[in-house]
């Protein structure tokens, strides 16, 4: 069973950075995407960043040049570096990989302070 567990979220003043990890555990070898996800209050879920099994790298606009998708050292893990962060960055953020079908994980929560 593939399981997704996401870490690093936590609060920040406006113009921090923090660093998301995702590590996924499983029978699944090598994902086709591992992306992130946000969603904040009252608002639909959002794609924030993808990698592809070739590294291809998709950005929301919201955060190019801020954001940086990466993956991790272990096998089917992935980061998020957050820079410049905003108060419109505060959301819980969801790791995402794809192998035929969709698979999330919990969520962390980042909250960024004016």
């Amino acid at each position: 069973q593939v399981q997704l567990v996401e870490s690093g979220g936590g609060l920040v003043q406006a113009g921090g950075s923090l660093r998301l990890s995702c590590a996924a555990s499983g029978p699944i070898f090598s994902f086709n995407v591992m992306s992130w996800y946000r969603q904040a209050p009252g608002k639909q879920r959002e794609l924030v960043a993808s990698l592809t099994r070739d590294d291809l790298i998709n950005y929301a606009d919201s955060v190019k040049g801020r954001f940086t998708i990466s993956r991790g050292n272990a096998k089917n893990t992935v980061l998020l570096q957050m820079d410049s962060l905003k108060p419109e960055d505060t959301a819980v953020y969801y790791c995402n990989a794809y192998y035929g079908t969709q698979y999330w994980g919990k969520g962390t929560l980042v909250t960024v302070s004016s």
